[in-house]
């Protein structure tokens, strides 16, 4: 028999950070290993519990990254892991059956939408939610356009990525799913205008761009695109992937506008932070046009869509999320973090740019670095880092000397998210500001902090 150079499960659990870092930079992304590195965020973590980490030398950190949203309910809350080990026996795939738990989240799904939306179906990510979308959109109104927007993100799928607005993710792989067109975001009037020509099956955005900066919209423009959409005949697709789940104060952000749109993507804290599960979730008549009658019903299908593990999981995040009402706790707290945030943006200006965000959903984003002496002497390398890294460098600052986890958003590396789950406390919130404080002072401008951390960066 052929021996293998395997890795056990043991062995791999009892790994050090060099041994991982080496891992990755011989099987897997070794660039990705080597910014991780520099950035100090490749530690190893060992323990997780709500919404505190710890490495492998028994450092304590706060996380207020929070999964990118997956991690509403905080890590490990025991309730989700109960609910993995009551199904422990049950057939976690079995195709030949119509699955008990899909039926059940389903229903709690149509529960807690808002009122219309009842039919769902599951995937295992948000980008799957958002591909799924899309070809309902296509099937439902016999029409081919998507409209999106400018600096939206909505995963690196073909599909999904044809949607996300930022050319350096899209530029390598074109050409891309035809009949995209990308608006403004948050201007109802360029939407209109793509909509008027009677062509877009959809126009997908986000209630508030995450991964564009938290960028909000102007105030009824989420009703408006709900108008424009009607009046045109085109879906609205609602992307609740990284705001749903009360994220932003409420059970979904589009809520906040008593907007019903005609699809709803999520994903992320659906599956508790313990399973990937994602839905897209429709009206009886759009899920009938598009997938009504025996010859239809197979058109898009998933295999480990609405598995056991996953949907159980899915079933007590909701149950949580209600039962503990953390969409108001984020609405208390969000409030409080905006406004202490606010006080330090006054204080430091040459640092802070503007914070924005809405409950637990919050960006900072930073002043932009001009050129300067420096710049032409490390020959363009300076203003390279502040561009593409300024966040990063804020984000290694907070991680590597006040043990708090957080990072930058992809289509503006010049903001940082704060995305604690919701269940963070103020004791905790204040930890993070007393870091940002510190950080403005002891630097006293952002030149101060790239020059401090820009020089391991241009060996680099």
């Amino acid at each position: 028999m052929k021996k293998y150079d395997l890795i056990t499960l043991e062995e791999g659990l009892s790994l050090k950070r060099q041994d991982i870092l080496d891992l990755y930079k011989r099987y897997m992304n070794p660039s990705l290993a080597t910014m991780m590195g520099l950035l100090g965020f490749d530690k190893r973590f060992v323990r997780a519990e709500g919404v505190r980490v710890w490495d492998e030398d028994g450092v304590e950190y706060l996380d207020f990254l929070g999964g990118y949203g997956a991690l509403n309910f905080g890590h490990n809350d025991p309730r989700l892991n109960a609910a993995l080990e009551r199904v422990n026996d049950a057939p976690n795939l079995l195709q030949a059956s119509l699955g008990t738990l899909s039926a059940v989240l389903s229903h709690n799904l149509a529960a807690i939408m808002p009122e219309g939306l009842q039919r769902s179906f599951f995937c295992n990510s948000g980008a799957e939610s958002v591909e799924g979308a899309l070809k309902l959109a296509k099937a439902a109104t016999k029409k081919k356009q998507v409209i999106y927007c400018e600096g939206a993100f909505h995963g690196k799928t073909m599909g999904a990525l044809s949607v996300t607005g930022r050319s350096k993710y899209q530029a390598p792989f074109a050409p891309l799913v035809p009949d995209c067109v990308m608006v403004t975001f948050g201007d109802q009037e360029s939407l209109g205008r793509e909509l008027k020509k009677g062509e877009a099956a959809a126009v997908i955005l986000e209630p508030i761009q995450g991964e564009g900066g938290v960028c909000i919209p102007p105030s009824g423009y989420l009703e408006d695109a709900r108008r424009l959409c009607r009046q045109h005949g085109a879906l609205m697709i609602v992307d609740e992937i990284q705001t749903g789940f009360g994220r932003t104060g409420t059970i979904f952000a589009c809520e906040q506008e008593k907007v019903v749109p005609d699809v709803i993507c999520t994903a992320k804290s659906l599956g508790g932070g313990v399973m990937p599960v994602a839905a897209l979730t429709t009206t009886a008549e759009i899920w009938d046009k598009a997938y009504g009658g025996f010859d239809r019903c197979l058109l898009h299908t998933s295999t480990f869509g609405g598995n056991t593990r996953a949907c159980a999981a899915g079933i007590t995040a909701i149950q949580i999320l209600v039962e503990d009402d953390l969409a108001g706790k984020a609405r208390e707290q969000g409030a409080y973090l905006l406004e202490r945030l606010n006080q330090l943006s006054e204080r430091f200006p040459n640092f802070i740019k503007e914070v924005r965000g809405r409950g637990l959903l919050v960006g900072i984003e930073f002043n932009p670095l001009a050129g300067g002496v420096l710049n032409k002497v490390t020959g363009g390398k300076i203003n390279q880092i502040a561009h593409e890294y300024l966040g990063g460098l804020v984000a290694g600052e907070l991680i590597n000397n006040y043990q708090i986890i957080t990072a930058y958003t992809l289509n503006n590396p010049n903001v940082i998210r704060l995305e604690p789950p919701l269940i963070v406390s103020r004791e905790q919130l204040d930890r993070l500001l007393q870091a940002l404080q510190d950080i403005f002072q002891k630097y006293h401008s952002l030149w101060g902090l790239v020059l401090a951390s820009g020089k391991r960066l241009i060996k680099a």
